[in-house]
């Protein structure tokens, strides 16, 4: 998913969620965002709790969600579904944070690490599983596929 997150990609998250439900399979997640669509106002905030639901479902079903998150990955999007994934991985230097660091400084007037929100630090915090090269997704998605398909 690029770009903000509104009814549509919603919509087009919560079916992957069923496909991958119904065939058994892992679904992989790929986000870009700057959070959600603001010209859909409450429409697009309310993709956030379907997202969320919808990996639920998934769990229930006894899939997997892979995420994977590019820079930047903000706002709604984290706070959703690109955040909740069994395995939660991010490219090196990729911005993850509710909101940039310019408004988080202004908002605490404090000054922030140099490497506040970026993938390093937030794998440092626990928030993702493992930093990996854009290079190496592909091989790292496919040896967790296996795994995932040996359980």
């Amino acid at each position: 998913m690029g770009g903000s997150m509104g009814s549509v990609v919603g919509e087009k998250f919560a079916r992957a969620c069923d496909s991958a439900s119904e065939g058994g399979v892992p679904l992989v997640s790929v986000a870009a965002s700057g959070g959600a669509r603001m010209q859909e106002g409450i429409l697009a905030l309310m993709q956030l709790p379907k997202t969320v639901c919808a990996i639920e479902e998934l769990h229930e079903s006894g899939g997997a969600l892979f995420s994977v998150l590019t820079h930047p990955t903000t706002g709604g999007v984290l706070a959703s579904f690109a955040s909740l994934g069994d395995v939660v991985l991010a490219e090196p230097g990729a911005l993850m944070s509710f909101a940039g660091p310019r408004v988080v400084a202004q908002t605490t007037r404090e000054k922030l690490p140099d490497d506040f929100g970026l993938a390093e630090s937030n794998y440092r915090y626990g928030h993702i599983d493992a930093v990996v090269p854009r290079a190496e997704l592909r091989s790292t998605i496919s040896r967790l596929l296996r795994l995932f398909k040996e359980q």
